[in-house]
């Protein structure tokens, strides 16, 4: 994953996969509804640490790095992976 939007997405399909409601991720996660609806549409233009570890705890995820390559550039990145 790339951008806040792709992780809101797989946050989406997660929650819909575990046959949770938004208001229930929301509520356990200790966020509002619309702000978690925001986030999986890809709306909203950051979401804080603890809010994603939150969300990801009650969805049973977790975070892990991988490295995605030699570039050491935003720019460069963006050109390798085809991008303006």
């Amino acid at each position: 994953m790339q951008t806040l939007a792709e992780l809101g997405q797989a946050v989406s399909e997660q929650r819909k996969s575990l046959g949770l409601k938004q208001s229930e991720v929301a509520l356990r996660s200790g966020l509002t509804r619309e702000s978690l609806s925001r986030f999986e549409r890809g709306q909203l233009p950051e979401f804080g640490s603890r809010k994603l570890l939150a969300v990801l705890a009650v969805l049973g995820l977790e975070l892990n790095f991988a490295k995605t390559g030699t570039s050491g550039s935003l720019d460069e990145l963006r050109r390798e992976r085809g991008g303006a």
